[in-house]
């Protein structure tokens, strides 16, 4: 598609035979922004936030320091989950009336794992022009460092808030032979840990990648136990990316060894199991007895509150 003073031909959607673009119409652009590092910002991202009328953006206050970073003096509206279905048309009807919006997220690339795309979907419905301005988006910059093969890879976003849909999902990815981008809030890793062991078993690799593009950026690359143990006990803020191996390949078809199962289970201790659920799903992961498990737990002095998890 040939682009000519930096605005792109009307793009073609056969779905939509009546639909027609507008000359009239703004244009909807799709502006990709950094997701750690303020350096990771395109000079066409900054040319397109300068020169559209319009910013919807999910926080005013983030993209206000961003825009005045780069002494950009663009008005703002706020467009996220909770006020979608009301800014929407307003949105729709700005691009119609000739107002060029751009659409950006907190961090990275809009409508991935994102609600934007429903403003996507409503702009091709409405004939508006689209194009993207490409940038940084936290699952490419994680699977560019995992060290995991990235020729064939399913990205998940975030597991369901449910826990039985979230185990649902888990036991078919179980089986999932493309590498997987997970997303996840940092203060959930050790339950979440503790719930990937239980489907994939404990030694599957994984990356996981933190505070990417950022100063202290962090990458912790290992099996599922490995990993879970490093993050058992700490205290962490903010979002990450999880690169889990796919399951052609990988060891976790054989199940560890009956002497691992103390191991496991202190895993999955730290991680906030009660010793009664603990045994039960390191025996799932071992083969080991659960009732064995309980047991040696009781023998070894780790017997107070059995329904409850270990306090840290």
């Amino acid at each position: 598609m040939r682009e000519r003073s930096g605005v792109p031909a009307p793009a073609r959607d056969l779905s939509l035979p009546s639909a027609r673009s507008s000359l009239q119409a703004g244009m909807l652009y799709v502006v990709a922004t950094p997701i750690g590092n303020a350096e990771d910002i395109s000079a066409r991202a900054i040319r397109v936030l300068s020169e559209v009328g319009l910013v919807a953006c999910e926080d005013t206050r983030r993209t206000a320091r961003l825009l005045a970073a780069h002494s950009i003096r663009t008005p703002t509206t706020s467009y996220f989950e909770h006020n979608e279905a009301r800014r929407l048309p307003e949105l729709v009807m700005r691009l119609r009336s000739g107002t060029s919006v751009a659409l950006v997220t907190d961090a990275g690339t809009p409508t991935i794992s994102d609600p934007g795309y429903r403003l996507v979907r409503a702009s091709i419905d409405a004939g508006i022009r689209i194009t993207a301005v490409p940038g940084p988006c936290a699952a490419i910059v994680a699977l560019a460092v995992a060290g995991l093969p990235t020729d064939r890879f399913a990205f998940e976003g975030f597991l369901p808030s449910k826990g039985g849909e979230r185990e649902r999902i888990l036991a078919q990815l179980a089986t999932e032979e493309r590498t997987l981008v997970i997303y996840e809030a940092a203060r959930r890793l050790p339950q979440r840990f503790s719930e990937l062991i239980a489907a994939f078993g404990p030694g599957r690799r994984l990356a996981v990648v933190r505070e990417a593009t950022k100063t202290h950026e962090e990458i912790v690359r290992g099996s599922l136990a490995q990993v879970a143990e490093e993050f058992a006990t700490r205290q962490l803020l903010g979002e990450v990316t999880l690169v889990i191996q796919g399951a052609h390949g990988s060891e976790t078809a054989a199940p560890a060894s009956p002497l691992d199962h103390s191991r496991v289970f202190d895993i999955l201790r730290e991680a906030g199991l009660s010793v009664k659920d603990a045994s039960a799903v390191a025996s799932k992961i071992t083969g080991a007895s659960r009732r064995e498990i309980y047991q040696a737990a009781i023998k070894s002095g780790d017997s107070t509150n059995l329904l409850q998890p270990r306090r840290r």
